[in-house]
């Protein structure tokens, strides 16, 4: 998970991320959380599935337009540039180093802005 692993842990706590790992469906989670991942789980696993039905479905346990579609851009980022990390070779921090900078990541957020002062 690297980096958006350390932000989850600092954001959820260890118990809850360590749970969130194991299996997101039966972590301690609010609906809201879990129907977001729900929505990018098919948005990254199949693609080609993925209908109005899923945000419809998110909608109605309560996530808001604006969150699902924060979430679905910060996925489709993800998904991106793990691609291009494998394709081309691009080295990870450490463990230690992606957790000093949770705190960070997590105050900031993923804005360009918010980045370039890191």
């Amino acid at each position: 998970m690297g980096s958006h692993g350390a932000v989850a842990s600092y954001a959820l706590g260890e118990e809850v991320w360590s749970a969130v790992v194991a299996d997101w469906r039966t972590a301690p989670l609010r609906p809201e959380l879990r129907a977001a991942l729900a929505f990018i789980e098919v948005l990254t696993l199949r693609p080609d599935e993925l209908t109005k039905a899923d945000a419809d479905a998110a909608y109605a346990a309560g996530v808001s337009r604006e969150a699902l579609r924060d979430a679905a851009t910060v996925c489709a980022l993800f998904n991106m540039i793990t691609r291009l990390a494998d394709a081309l070779g691009w080295d990870v921090p450490s463990s230690h180093r992606l957790t000093a900078r949770a705190p960070a990541m997590l105050e900031g957020g993923y804005s360009f802005a918010a980045m370039r002062q890191r």
